[in-house]
């Protein structure tokens, strides 16, 4: 079988992660941090918004089960992404919309996909979805995997 990654911050990453594990076809969601400077951040520190990081889920997923198309519209129905670093209440650079790229392909279909929605008019402001390739995932502490889920929550605001 073969699995591809893909990575998506839309806001905090809890209700993101749940959101994303519901899909069929993927395998694994992991919470972390992606897009700083610093090496190996804590969640103290991605919160000071000094970093850089987004808070992020990485998504492992099977592409002959899912396609990274489906991956990018479950990704913008979530959440709004034309707000400039925040959702809902939350607010910094680690809330950004962003997406972050494995691929050529995967960033030509994220792009792809903004010009899409931009041009259908799905949104009355503009997207501020950032799409840049990935470059170091950082996985978040073990209290944040599966936060929900560990809760017996279903879901948090996004």
């Amino acid at each position: 079988m073969a699995i591809e990654k893909a990575v998506f911050g839309a806001g905090c990453f809890w209700g993101v992660e749940a959101r994303f594990g519901e899909i069929t076809g993927v395998i694994d969601t992991v919470v972390g941090y992606e897009g700083g400077d610093l090496e190996h951040p804590t969640y103290k520190e991605v919160c000071t918004d000094r970093t850089g990081h987004a808070e992020v889920v990485q998504v492992t997923y099977d592409p002959s089960r899912v396609s990274y198309e489906t991956l990018l519209d479950a990704f913008f129905a979530l959440h709004d992404p034309t707000q400039v670093n925040r959702q809902g209440p939350d607010w910094g650079t680690q809330y950004r919309s962003v997406i972050f790229t494995h691929t050529n392909e995967h960033f030509a279909q994220a792009r792809a996909k903004i010009a899409e929605l931009s041009a259908a008019g799905s949104y009355r402001k503009p997207i501020a979805t950032q799409v840049v390739p990935s470059t170091n995932f950082w996985k978040a502490e073990e209290y944040h995997q599966r936060y929900l889920e560990k809760r017996g929550m279903v879901s948090c605001h996004i």
